[in-house]
């Protein structure tokens, strides 16, 4: 059976015409992926999706508002870190992470060993994925507004690393419930 290719393309019309309940969930998830990717990378709806092995879940509830955040406490906040210069696609992009200081909290480093109030939170690596240097965060005391959050894997891009630094308290989209 030999159709034209204009035949098939009228087939195919009718066919989606038809059964247009089946390629609408498609086309909505397309525009949704479409508009995260290349117009907006700032969440929009309250589910949020996790494919990196930097948090231990998969799907989370995002709850915007603004309320005093909590050590332990997971969020989602748009990067502004110093990284943005020679990775400019991070500007912007929303990090989920767990807050491990608050402002006060006083962050040392010792031989890339980052501790928190005494607490190690992690060791710095010597260079990113690229093969660039990543230089520890300094000794500080965190400042009012101002937040230390890192993931929960050791390749985490977090507040360990000068070049991503603290996060502001405006940065922060809202925090995040882990669903599963």
């Amino acid at each position: 059976m030999n159709r034209s290719l204009r035949t098939q393309a009228i087939d195919f019309a009718m066919h989606m015409r038809r059964r247009w309940y089946l390629y609408l969930p498609v086309f909505v998830i397309w525009a949704f992926a479409y508009t995260r990717l290349f117009i907006d990378p700032t969440p929009r709806v309250p589910v949020l999706f996790n494919w990196t092995g930097s948090l231990p879940y998969r799907v989370a509830w995002l709850q915007h508002g603004e309320h005093p955040l909590q050590r332990g406490e997971f969020v989602i906040f748009s990067f502004a870190g110093e990284a943005r210069t020679a990775y400019p696609g991070l500007d912007g992009q929303p990090f989920f992470k767990v807050v491990r200081g608050l402002p006060g909290d006083v962050v040392t480093v010792s031989d890339r060993t980052v501790s928190v109030n005494g607490v190690v939170v992690g060791t710095a690596k010597a260079q990113a994925f690229d093969r660039r240097p990543l230089d520890p965060i300094a000794p500080t005391v965190i400042p009012p507004g101002h937040y230390y959050v890192q993931g929960t894997g050791p390749d985490s891009f977090d507040s360990r690393y000068r070049s991503s630094g603290l996060v502001r308290a405006e940065q922060v989209l809202g925090t995040v419930v882990p669903l599963f």
